[in-house]
């Protein structure tokens, strides 16, 4: 199907904002042109309480945003959650109403972590903050009201990625028992030579585009070789039926639709059990248009459904 027409008007908007030349532009420049762009898409609902805290990591302190769900009693379930924005972009104000839909709808609390960026900090500094702050969530969990034996992590984009090498480095090194991965369109990397046949349908146009993707990676990474660390392509992982189940959402005019689902049909087929659903009509970074575009919020409200659904004990996601 098209792109549906509140996607389609906000990509005609774009298109009428002053054209990025991704050879020139600074990742300082770059900044200030995403918070333009989601200007023009922040909703956002009314939870119980919203508080911004630091965590004391071992030599750097790391700003955390704190949702507690308007329904529910304490201690809550908790997610502990990654912006997107290629690992350079993005903070806490970025991804304030994926937040407050989640932990309306899941019950949870979430505790939306303001990691590292690059190029001042290359990976794998955004890794050590996301799986180090889970730490620290997790073995503070009572400060924020939250139940230790239902802790989820979850994000978008570059933010999917880091709660999926979070899940790996916690399985390596015995650390906490993550009950759930929430995934929105993430970066997983792919196996192989060739990319994935939506790399190139979807390579411009539609928001995030393959030459954008190209110039988060050369400032994220220090040299192409890490690519294919599974710290960096979780899909390169060797044992990934050792990760949780999850939910995994991805958009039909997405570079990274494929890469996705063949993450999730990875899962699937180690045993882990997965809710996956592609969206017709939806684009990458959809979650952050849930402030005027309807089919936006209803996919992810169905995604927060699913982690509710985990953190009830009701059943895990349907395979």
């Amino acid at each position: 199907m098209a792109v549906v027409p509140s996607i389609q008007a906000f990509l005609d908007d774009l298109k009428a904002l002053p054209e990025i030349d991704m050879d020139q532009v600074t990742p300082e420049q770059y900044r200030a042109k995403e918070k333009q762009m989601l200007a023009m898409a922040q909703g956002g609902e009314r939870v119980e309480k919203v508080e911004n805290r630091v965590l004391s990591l071992e030599g750097r302190d790391i700003p955390v945003r704190v949702y507690t769900p308007v329904e529910g009693e304490a201690p809550y379930p908790g997610l502990v959650y990654y912006h997107g924005g290629g690992w350079v972009i993005g903070d806490l104000d970025s991804h304030d109403s994926i937040c407050r839909l989640i932990a309306n709808q899941a019950k949870c609390v979430v505790v939306s972590v303001d990691y590292r960026l690059a190029p001042e900090h290359k990976y794998p500094a955004a890794v050590e903050d996301a799986y180090d702050s889970l730490v620290w969530v997790a073995e503070h969990a009572s400060a924020f009201d939250m139940d230790g034996q239902r802790i989820a992590v979850g994000g978008d984009s570059a933010g999917g990625n880091l709660s999926i090498v979070t899940c790996i480095k916690a399985y390596e090194q015995g650390g906490p028992d993550i009950k759930h991965q929430f995934l929105l369109y993430p970066s997983t990397g792919f196996k192989g030579e060739t990319p994935p046949a939506s790399m190139m349908e979807n390579a411009d146009g539609y928001f995030l585009t393959l030459e954008m993707m190209q110039w988060f990676s050369k400032h994220y990474f220090n040299h192409p070789k890490e690519r294919n660390h599974p710290y960096a392509s979780p899909i390169m992982f060797k044992e990934l039926d050792k990760l949780p189940s999850a939910t995994l959402l991805t958009a039909e005019y997405d570079p990274l639709r494929d890469e996705g689902k063949a993450f999730a049909d990875e899962l699937k087929s180690g045993g882990v059990n997965v809710f996956y659903k592609n969206y017709d009509g939806l684009i990458h970074g959809f979650g952050n248009f849930i402030g005027f575009s309807p089919e936006s919020e209803q996919a992810l409200r169905e995604g927060a459904e699913q982690l509710e659904k985990v953190f009830a004990h009701k059943n895990e996601p349907q395979r």
